[in-house]
């Protein structure tokens, strides 16, 4: 029987059939063009297998496949040219590794005999991205083009998920071999689920057992190994209250009885609080991070800590564990829930209440249901909230837009919030939300940015025009850098340096690119003019005319513990 001889490029086309991709976001360019060229037919007509989203740069490339990511539970495809379209995936690359986002980059390059000649576009791609994924690998022969797809989507799928970077050398696109179809499931030294300790499991379901004030931190995690249901029995069999980070906002219902709001600098007033009277804290999914802890030396000073999470490098790295479990959430949550004594804590539940209402009283209710001056942000978000239901993803950009929308969004379902957590990539929003898009197509994508945020990506709007994304835009329009010019008023004596914005005319790029749009200045026409947003087919920026220097309160300031939150900031 003859050999079936195929191009690498056509290889590359069959290796991602196989792993079962269905999108795929890129841009496309000279040293990656074989590879388009193979694409074009998987692209149409009775042979179409893939979505191609041509995006308008190749940083939204990696921002939309991460956004496709996190809603899907997929892993996010990217395919871009040598040199400058590589380097600019990178902020995605390192974003996509800093908050555990499934992602599999493909980029050309100059042909193997071409390497270390400085030929034009060339990059040592995996030299630069190797301290930024996961694994990074040149595919130097086409015979090797099958293994490599198939270990990139095994380690980037496994495990703590995260990306990984394949760079193809354009002579591996064009010369030909034999299609032999491979499937990687193992790696040696790497172990992506490792064996769970079945003494920590019951140190740790002891420690839950005898606790009076036990208080679960809830991370995405949770969400990345598919261990909601999982989370609900453990927290309800022994009455734990919760607290979820920025990222696992929706690992646990916002409606859930126990859940007590977000964690963090700018969480709840209760989760910070009573984190330092808690007597014993469980971590579930997540890593501590110092926009959760406050100052390290600090936190939690009185409480036994157990630490559930499936990469090892992150036990004990920022707060030592007195019971650190190393496993798959999936696994060591229902492990532990077996040991666990049904159990009830009424009082210390009672207790979150009192922090509850005072933040009710002197921001949320002031932040949702003003009665004079101008707009703000947290009525805008609430009411966007309010008449989703809970049942939107939100996805949103990095700045005062990322915490006030977080905080007042409604989650009814798993995978529901998408956001830049650890890297803070400011212009992450727009191009993450049409990745969401694609990704789950059956339900309502809103996007808040701010003004600035929004100015980094505005090139996608040529990628919703064109694919008419049904992505809903909200532009919290402050005309300033939010988030610096808050820290600048409180740490720099009110001195404004660079941060005030003069914005364009949003209604004149909005009908360039024929997208619907709208503003809201007076609050009696915020509910009629969401609610028109929200009906009208297709994609829509309505823009939101706030107060300029409105503040994110409650905040916990740099260097500060967590108990020291304030609820009003006084210049």
């Amino acid at each position: 029987m003859a050999k079936e001889l195929i191009t690498g490029a056509e290889a590359l086309m069959r290796s991602l059939k196989n792993e079962g991709v269905k999108t795929i976001f890129g841009y496309p360019g000279g040293a990656i063009m074989p590879v388009f060229d193979a694409l074009y037919t998987y692209t149409r007509g009775e042979t179409k297998l893939f979505d191609h989203v041509l995006v308008r740069h190749e940083q939204a490339a990696a921002h939309a496949a991460q956004g496709y990511a996190r809603v899907s539970g997929e892993v996010g495809v990217c395919v871009v040219t040598s040199g400058p379209g590589a380097t600019n995936t990178l902020t995605g690359i390192a974003d996509a590794m800093m908050d555990s986002t499934p992602l599999v980059v493909i980029a050309g390059q100059v042909g193997v005999g071409a390497l270390g000649t400085d030929a034009f576009q060339e990059v040592d791609l995996v030299g630069v991205a190797q301290p930024v994924c996961k694994w990074a690998y040149q595919i130097r022969r086409p015979e090797d083009v099958a293994w490599a797809v198939s270990r990139a989507f095994y380690i980037a799928r496994s495990g703590r998920p995260g990306p990984v970077v394949l760079d193809f050398p354009k002579n591996s696109q064009v010369h030909t071999c034999e299609w032999i179809p491979v499937k990687v499931e193992h790696v040696r030294s790497y172990v992506p689920y490792p064996q769970l300790n079945p003494e920590r499991i019951k140190e740790a379901a002891d420690l839950i057992n005898q606790a009076k004030k036990p208080f679960a931190l809830v991370g995405q995690g949770v969400e990345l190994g598919n261990a909601q249901n999982e989370l609900i029995e453990f927290l309800e069999k022994a009455d734990i209250p919760a607290g979820r980070t920025l990222l696992g906002l929706s690992a646990l219902p916002s409606n859930h009885p126990l859940n007590k709001g977000m964690l963090g600098m700018h969480g709840a007033y209760a989760t910070n609080m009573q984190t330092q009277e808690c007597d014993v804290l469980i971590a579930i999914g997540m890593r501590f991070s110092d926009r959760v802890t406050g100052l390290p030396s600090t936190y939690a000073r009185q409480a036994k800590i157990i630490h559930l999470d499936i990469d090892s490098a992150e036990l004990n790295k920022n707060i030592k564990a007195d019971v650190p479990v190393l496993g798959d959430c999936k696994q060591s949550l229902p492990a532990i829930t077996r040991l666990l004594n049904k159990n009830e804590h009424k009082e210390w539940i009672e207790s979150f209440q009192k922090y509850a209402d005072l933040e009710n009283e002197k921001v949320i209710q002031p932040d949702i249901h003003p009665t004079e001056g101008p707009l703000l942000m947290g009525e805008v978000v609430n009411e966007v909230a309010e008449q989703t239901y809970g049942e939107a993803v939100l996805v949103n950009d990095v700045g005062q837009n990322q915490m006030i929308s977080s905080r007042y969004f409604k989650y009814h379902k798993k995978r529901s919030i998408v956001t830049s957590g650890g890297f803070g990539t400011m212009g992450f929003g727009l191009p993450a939300a049409v990745g969401a898009c694609f990704g789950a197509p059956d339900r309502t994508i809103c996007c808040f940015m701010g003004d600035g945020g929004f100015q980094m990506s505005i090139q996608e709007l040529g990628t919703i025009m064109e694919q008419q994304v049904p992505l809903k835009m909200i532009i919290l329009n402050n005309n300033y850098l939010g988030n610096v010019r808050q820290w600048q008023d409180l740490m720099f004596n009110g001195r404004h340096s660079f941060t005030h914005m003069m914005n364009p005319q949003y209604d004149k790029i909005a009908c360039a690119y024929g997208i619907s749009y709208d503003i809201v200045i007076e609050r009696k026409d915020l509910k009629a003019k969401i609610a028109k947003m929200l009906s009208t087919d297709g994609p829509y920026i309505l823009e939101c005319a706030i107060k300029e220097n409105e503040d994110i309160v409650p905040m916990t300031l740099p260097g500060k513990s967590v108990n020291e939150m304030l609820l009003e900031l006084d210049y």
